[in-house]
């Protein structure tokens, strides 16, 4: 999943970011899934990313009045 800046995100219709929403969660719970599972990501960094992408988008959400 591709990780999103501000500036992209900002791009992004209210439909797209719902979208990107649902599909930057559930690649969260994949890896979560992963790692209580006594796994190790190949790379844990992704992690956080993918939080902060998922912050980036309920800013915009919560700046548009849409969320």
């Amino acid at each position: 999943m591709a990780i999103f800046r501000a500036r992209d995100v900002q791009q992004l219709t209210d439909v797209e970011l719902l979208e990107q929403m649902g599909k930057l969660r559930m690649e969260l719970v994949r890896h979560y899934g992963k790692v209580s599972a006594g796994g190790a990501t190949e790379n844990p960094g992704h992690i956080r990313e993918l939080r902060r992408t998922i912050a980036r988008i309920m800013t915009e959400q919560n700046r548009r009045g849409t969320a």
